[in-house]
């Protein structure tokens, strides 16, 4: 996606801030290598965990997207992700990948990556993406440490509750680290068989659930 024009402005009809992009807005990217596999999977179950918390189609300010260190641009998902992402009702259509940019990288507020290297990837690129940028798995663990009072209610607004919960996560990494390497990994499906995508697609929703729970302070459904 395109991002505006530069600057301030109006946009839609509200104040915009750097970008053109709603003042009151949070920007989630996900990052994988191809953006056909493991962050599309990953884009799309998040918008389906928020419409699903929320019932908001704007889900409180967030906007939830995606991209590829090596991305396919123009890319369709592969056949695999959009089977697993209908697995669990989420919506697979209209999506298209991208490579990642510079310009992706200034605007998310959160960046969270499929693997370490992607990680050290985003950051390499500049932008003092540093601290808001996390592997999937790493930020899980960062926020199921987080004691949710400790962020601004919801009364306050999710985009203000969000940018709490990185600054939080942040303040934690040194001191919560992983037990393995391998434990803030999520691996590549591409050219797998289907069992193996579902297996990838169960590992992405689980790590997806307690950041989702505390961006809206709404628990997953029974």
């Amino acid at each position: 996606m395109t991002a505006p024009d530069a600057g301030r402005g109006i946009w839609n009809g509200e104040e915009t801030g750097t970008f053109g992009l709603p003042a009151d807005s949070f920007r989630i990217l996900h990052v994988s290598t191809g953006n056909v596999c493991r962050s599309p999977i990953t884009e799309r179950l998040t918008r389906h965990a928020l419409a699903d918390r929320l019932g908001d189609p704007l889900w409180g300010g967030l906007i939830v997207e995606s991209a590829g260190t090596w991305g396919h641009e123009g890319a369709p998902m592969e056949a695999n992700a959009e089977a697993v992402l209908a697995d669990f009702g989420a919506d697979a259509s209209g999506f298209t990948g991208r490579e990642l940019l510079d310009e992706h990288v200034i605007m998310a507020d959160l960046v969270l990556t499929a693997t370490r290297d992607h990680r050290a990837q985003v950051i390499s690129m500049g932008h003092s993406a540093g601290l808001r940028t996390f592997t999937l798995k790493e930020f899980t663990r960062l926020v199921k440490a987080i004691d949710p009072a400790t962020l601004p209610p919801l009364e306050d607004g999710m985009v203000a509750r969000a940018r709490a919960l990185v600054r939080a996560a942040a303040a934690l990494r040194g001191w919560l680290l992983a037990p393995t390497a391998e434990a803030d990994e999520v691996y590549d499906p591409y050219g797998a068989p289907l069992p193996f995508f579902r297996s990838i697609g169960d590992e992405i929703n689980q790590a997806l659930d307690p950041v989702v729970t505390a961006l809206t302070g709404v628990p997953a459904r029974a």
